[in-house]
C-alpha cells in the first residue's frame, strides 16, 4: 500500500463517484456486501480510504440496496472526506442504472470507481494525471485474474471493444475510470437501449473513438464479488503492509517478512489489536533480557528471533487496518531500548567470568549503534529519502549492515559454539564497520547535494 507523496502533490485533485448500490448476492448473507469486513475494515470504507490516500477530497456514493445501513455506518465525513449520497431507485437493474442516477452530480472531470474493489491508491493517482482527450480513460491491467473479469481490446491507446466474452483482448477492465461529464450522454443512450451494465456505456464511447486506456499493470486491485475474492484481497493487503523501503537485513527480508505477513493475514480479522502485539513483543523482549542476565543463553538467543518477528507484526497489523498513528512512531524507541538491554544483560552475565571486558565491549557497541543511527536518521530528514535506498551500494549494503537480527545471529552462533564472549567482539566490529560506511556514504551524498 505505497503512495508517492511527491506525485500526490503534483496531481490535480478530482471528485470521485463510487458505485455501491448493488446487493452482492454472491457474498455472505450475514453482512451487506459494501460493509463486508476485509482484514477488519468494511469494503466500502477501504475504497474511501484509498481514494483519500490518492488525494481525493469530495466523494459521491451511489447507494441502493439497504442504502440507509450504508449511509448510517459510513456517514458524511468518513476518513476526512466530504461524502454525499445519491440514491439509485433502479439499482436492481444493473450498475448502469446506478451510474445514470448520478447524472448532473459534477460539472468537471471525475474519477469513477466501484464500491467493491480493493486497490492501490496509485491507480487513482495516475488516472488523475491523465490528459483526457475524449470522454473517458479506463485503467487496464494486462493480467486476467478471474474468469469474471471484463476484457478489453485496445489499439494505439484507444478501446476497440470491451466485454466478458471477447475472444481477442489485450487488457482487463480494472473498474477505475477518469470521466468527462459527457459520459452521461452515452450512459443514457445505453440505458434507453435497455442495457444493464456500465460496460455498454464504455462500448458506445469506444465506437465514437472517445475511450482511451491507461496501463496500470503492476498495481494491485481486486474485484471482491465472493468470499474467495475477499481472501485474495486480504492476502494482497497483507503483502503490501511492508513499508515502502522494504525489509532491511537479509534475515528480515528472507525469514521475518514472510512470517510477519502470514501472521498479519491471520490476525487481521481477529480482535487482536496492534497495541496488544506491541505489548506482547515487549514482554517477550524483557523476558529474553532476564534469560541473558541469568545465563540461559541459548533460550535467550532463540527468543531474540521470536521477538524480531512479533515486533514486525504490530506495524503491519496497524497498516492493514488503517490504524496507524503518530503515537505509534514511539514504538521504535522502545525497540532500541530492549535491543540495548539484551547486550547489557549478556555483558553483565559474562562479567562474572571475564571481569569488565564484556561490559566495555557492550558499551562500545551501544555507542557505535547510537552514533550510526543518528547519522542514518539525520540523512533521512535532510534528504527526504532513507540512506538504505539512496543508491545501488546502499541498497546492497543494507542486507548486511548492523541490525538487530544480524547481531542476534552473532550471539546465537557463538553461544552454540560455547564462546559467547566472542559475540560481543564481533558485534562491536560489525557496528564499527556499519558506522564507518554510513558516515562515508552519507558524507558523499550530502556533499554532492551541496554542490548541486
Amino acid at each position: 500500500m505505497k503512495t508517492d507523496s511527491r506525485a500526490l502533490g503534483q496531481s490535480k485533485t478530482l471528485c470521485a463517484l463510487v458505485l455501491a448500490a448493488g446487493k452482492g448476492s454472491r457474498m455472505s448473507e450475514e453482512t451487506l456486501k459494501q460493509l463486508h469486513p476485509v482484514a477488519g475494515v468494511a469494503l466500502l470504507e477501504r475504497v474511501l480510504r484509498s481514494l483519500r490516500d490518492a488525494g481525493v477530497v469530495e466523494v459521491h456514493v451511489v447507494v441502493g440496496y439497504e442504502w440507509d445501513r450504508v449511509q448510517q455506518q459510513i456517514g458524511t465525513s468518513y476518513a476526512g472526506l466530504n461524502i454525499q449520497y445519491i440514491r439509485a431507485e433502479h439499482w436492481f437493474r444493473g450498475n448502469l442504472q446506478s451510474f445514470v442516477a448520478a447524472r448532473g452530480f459534477c460539472d468537471q472531470d471525475f474519477i469513477l470507481c466501484m464500491g467493491d474493489h480493493i486497490f492501490d491508491p496509485e491507480i487513482v493517482l495516475k488516472l488523475q494525471q491523465v490528459d483526457l482527450k475524449g470522454t473517458l480513460a479506463l485503467a487496464v491491467d494486462r493480467v486476467q485474474y478471474s474468469p469474471d473479469d471484463t476484457l478489453v481490446l485496445e489499439r494505439d491507446g484507444l478501446i476497440v471493444d470491451a466485454g466478458k466474452n471477447l475472444s481477442t483482448w489485450n487488457g482487463v477492465d480494472t473498474g477505475f475510470f477518469k470521466c468527462s461529464p459527457k459520459i452521461f450522454k452515452y450512459a443514457i443512450a445505453a440505458a434507453e437501449a435497455e442495457k444493464a451494465e456500465f460496460v455498454e456505456c464504455v462500448r458506445l464511447a469506444a465506437e465514437a473513438g472517445e475511450a482511451q486506456v491507461l496501463d496500470v499493470s503492476g498495481h494491485y486491485w481486486v474485484d471482491v464479488d465472493t468470499e474467495e475474492d475477499a481472501k485474495r484481497a486480504k492476502r494482497i493487503l497483507a503483502k503490501y503492509t511492508q513499508k515502502g523501503r522494504g525489509a532491511s537485513d537479509f534475515i528480515a527480508h528472507y525469514l521475518n517478512r514472510p512470517l510477519e505477513i502470514s501472521l498479519t493475514y491471520h490476525l487481521s480479522d481477529t480482535r487482536v489489536t496492534p497495541n496488544m502485539v506491541t505489548v506482547a513483543s515487549n514482554v517477550v523482549a524483557y523476558l529474553t533480557a532476564a534469560f541473558f542476565l541469568f545465563g540461559q543463553l541459548l533460550p535467550a538467543a532463540l527468543l531474540t528471533f521470536v521477538v524480531g518477528v512479533i515486533d514486525g507484526v504490530d506495524g503491519k497489523l496497524a497498516r492493514i487496518r488503517h490504524q496507524t498513528t503518530r503515537l505509534g512512531k514511539l514504538e521504535h524507541t522502545f525497540d532500541l531500548l530492549f535491543e540495548f538491554t539484551w547486550l547489557i544483560a549478556l555483558a553483565i552475565y559474562l562479567s562474572a567470568f571475564w571481569g569488565t571486558l564484556p561490559v566495555l565491549l557492550a558499551a562500545v557497541s551501544i555507542t557505535l549503534m547510537a552514533f550510526y543511527r543518528m547519522v542514518y536518521d539525520l540523512f533521512s530528514r535532510t534528504m527526504g529519502e532513507s540512506l538504505d535506498n539512496y543508491g545501488r551500494f546502499e541498497r546492497g549494503f543494507r542486507r548486511v549492515a548492523g541490525r538487530r537480527n544480524l547481531y542476534n545471529l552473532h550471539i546465537l552462533v557463538f553461544v552454540i559454539l560455547g564462546v559467547p564472549l566472542w559475540s560481543l567482539f564481533t558485534i562491536m566490529l560489525h557496528a564499527a564497520v556499519t558506522a564507518a560506511v554510513y558516515v562515508v556514504r552519507a558524507g558523499i551524498h550530502l556533499h554532492a547535494a551541496d554542490r548541486q
